[in-house]
């Protein structure tokens, strides 16, 4: 599948918003040391993407009622579901200038997951978090993702690559009490 990206100014992916915030102290902090591990940017991605995926419980795995959707608030708090967790995998590749992408899966609902720019190529990555039958791999050689779609089942992969979040997301996150809340109104297309 080919990926497109949605703004054509490739700086666009390396910013900082509301969501995205990676000029915040938690995050650069978090950036910093994860980076005093990594040999390299390619390294330093690796890790980001399994601290994201292995440290932060994905919430309705955890049973974690909180509703998280800023960044910051992902990392402090540890926890977030498939959105909230790619926005803290942008920012936390974003504060150590790797160019990353918002991307999106259709399946009953909406699924987030990240695409890394290395190479002159976009990489979708997924830090949802493993459990059984999930086992997303950080990975520029073949997507190993969460999930993969089933077209017989009007299942698909969105093109597109948002340097913000889709606005049917983000109003989903923030319009949230909790997360039994958000569960029944989770976008079911972009």
């Amino acid at each position: 599948m080919e990926l497109i990206q949605n703004t054509p100014d490739l700086s666009a992916y390396l910013a900082a918003d509301e969501v995205i915030d990676h000029d915040h102290p938690l995050v650069r902090e978090t950036a910093a040391r994860l980076a005093r591990s990594a040999a390299d940017s390619y390294g330093y991605a690796r890790l980001a993407f399994e601290f994201v995926r292995d440290t932060i419980p994905h919430s309705q795995d955890s049973g974690d009622p909180r509703v998280t959707w800023r960044a910051s608030d992902v990392l402090e708090q540890g926890t977030g579901v498939c959105y909230a967790k790619a926005h803290a995998l942008a920012a936390l590749l974003r504060a150590e200038d790797i160019p990353t992408a918002l991307c999106y899966q259709k399946f009953d609902v909406v699924h987030g997951l990240v695409a890394v720019r290395f190479n002159g190529a976009w990489h979708r990555q997924d830090p949802r978090g493993n459990k059984p039958g999930v086992d997303a791999q950080f990975s520029l050689d073949g997507e190993q993702l969460a999930f993969v779609p089933d077209p017989e089942f009007n299942e698909l992969d969105y093109p597109d690559l948002y340097a913000e979040p889709h606005p049917v997301v983000l109003s989903a996150l923030k319009a949230a009490p909790d997360r039994p809340h958000l569960w029944q109104t989770l976008p079911t297309a972009l």
